[in-house]
């Protein structure tokens, strides 16, 4: 069967190509980043020259730019790589969420819940349901935008619509919804990790946490999922028209839609002893001395264990239910296959640790030849007066271009962070609001850049319905979801901003 969607070479698909044509001439990450480290000792040598100093905002010292091609520099390097590495702040952090969260992925219980999910919810409720199984499904690693488009695009054939507006459509909800979700989640651990050391450029103590955008996010599933449902309803489904199935030639494979009844019981208990360990998690907070709590205050959202280490309550909070469901579809047999199944996730991460290993050499070089803080007071200075909802709007708009270039969320954060954090702290913008808005930007432009490693595999689902579709017709359909999510989120967040509200606990908008 063909579509009755034509290839046109329009500016859209020009311009995308070009993206995709630089994009692709961009190097690794991890040799991005080192390049940077380069090309930042050459900048300092090269400013060291004409003695460029600002007065540090937090000591009140007039500091100098220093050279790291010198011989302190090179001494600088030689002592500190493997400390910057092994010190960088939130690695452990990460590591250690990607232990729950990497068991719950490999024994498949993300997979077979989202299945169960979608084939148990009512007829007449499935599209907003797939919705935010879609928003919510970036806390299960790569589960949603690999397994949730093939499966919808069989429930949209049922429902009568073309299976390709289901596939945009779940694809739309993952990866634009990216940053949208009512969990604290492995998104929030790796952003964290490049947000803490950005901030310590000009502040010795930030006070910063990985939940602190958590409110946020959670209003946000709320907002995105009428807008995602609206843009399927009104545009994407009326404009691929219907689709008749026995015109094509097309083996779907009902056994992967389906559950066998040993996997509905393993989902079923593993779903209870998910909201047993939120239930368990919740009654120790609740008394006043609770050990969750901060010590001297009581609060449970200042300075509080239960807010210090939500990273290891996130990895209990996803293990235990991988593990439940493992035992019970005998996924691991011992210790061994429990093991490595943990060496499977920790493998998962290499190349996030690759990248770590010289985006902390970068934020050492930033901030022991003082350039970060020339950069940071310089910059603010051209800030001052800016109106709010402007700056809102600038970072959101830089993320979102700077990620048609770069796939990788934490790559280009650890760009993005060193500068942005620093130069908003200094004109009064707390950290959470400055991390919310790269979320935003690199959310909303995700459904549509080719550099997003999913979109290839989106491809080829959409060419078993259509031969003939090539990478623009997809992307005509994905370009819709990026239109609106660029409208209906960022007013969200100027609103909310406009309000005063707190982004999450710990996180104000302004430095206090």
């Amino acid at each position: 069967m063909t579509s009755n969607v034509k290839e046109k070479p329009n500016i859209i698909n020009r311009f995308l190509n070009v993206v995709e044509k630089v994009g692709n001439r961009l190097p690794d990450p991890s040799i991005l980043f080192f390049l940077m480290c380069v090309g930042l000792a050459l900048i300092t040598w090269i400013v060291s020259l004409f003695h460029v100093s600002v007065k540090h905002p937090g000591t009140g010292k007039t500091v100098e730019v220093k050279s790291i091609i010198s011989k302190d520099g090179i001494a600088m390097m030689l002592n500190d790589a493997i400390k910057n590495f092994s010190e960088f702040p939130a690695l452990g952090l990460v590591l250690a969420v990607m232990l729950g969260i990497g068991v719950a992925e490999r024994t498949g219980y993300f997979d077979k819940l989202m299945i169960q999910v979608v084939n148990k919810a009512p007829k007449k409720i499935i599209i907003p349901i797939i919705i935010v199984i879609g928003i919510l499904g970036n806390a299960a690693g790569d589960a949603a935008p690999i397994v949730l488009p093939p499966l919808t695009a069989m429930v949209f054939i049922k429902l009568g619509y073309h299976p390709i507006a289901g596939l945009a459509m779940a694809y739309a909800a993952a990866i634009g919804g990216f940053s949208a979700n009512v969990l604290i989640g492995m998104s929030d651990a790796l952003l964290y990790a490049f947000t803490k050391p950005a901030a310590k450029i000009v502040s010795d103590n930030p006070h910063i946490n990985v939940a602190m955008n958590w409110y946020f996010i959670a209003a946000s599933v709320i907002v995105l999922l009428p807008a995602v449902y609206w843009v399927t309803m009104r545009f994407v489904i009326p404009r691929l028209g219907r689709y008749n199935a026995s015109d094509a030639d097309i083996n779907i494979d009902e056994s992967k839609t389906k559950l066998t009844p040993q996997e509905n019981r393993a989902v079923f208990w593993a779903n209870i002893s998910f909201f047993l360990v939120i239930a368990v998690i919740i009654l120790l907070a609740i008394p006043e001395n609770s050990f969750l709590r901060n010590a001297k205050t009581g609060s449970l959202l200042e300075d509080a264990p239960i807010i210090n280490g939500v990273g290891i309550l996130i990895l209990i909070l996803f293990l235990v239910p991988g593990l439940v469901y493992g035992l019970l579809m005998k996924e691991f047999n011992n210790s061994k296959d429990l093991g490595k199944m943990f060496a499977d996730s920790m493998a998962s991460m290499g190349s996030f640790i690759v990248i770590v290993f010289f985006a902390a050499q970068l934020l050492a070089f930033l901030q022991w030849s003082n350039l970060g803080v020339v950069v940071a007071v310089n910059g603010a200075e051209l800030l001052k007066g800016q109106n709010g909802v402007l700056l809102i709007i600038g970072i959101i708009l830089l993320s979102s271009l700077i990620n048609l270039l770069i796939g990788s969320a934490s790559a280009k954060w650890g760009i993005l962070a060193p500068i942005f954090i620093p130069m908003l702290m200094l004109v009064g913008f707390h950290p959470a609001l400055t991390q919310m808005l790269y979320r935003i930007g690199d959310s909303i432009s995700n459904p549509i850049t080719p550099m997003m490693p999913y979109l290839p595999l989106l491809l080829s689902y959409a060419q078993k319905y259509d031969e003939n579709m090539k990478l623009g017709s997809l992307l005509s359909s994905l370009m819709p979801y990026t239109i609106i999510l660029s409208i209906v989120w960022p007013l969200f967040m100027i609103v909310w901003y406009l309000l005063g509200w707190p982004l999450g606990p710990g996180g104000p908008l302004h430095v206090k």
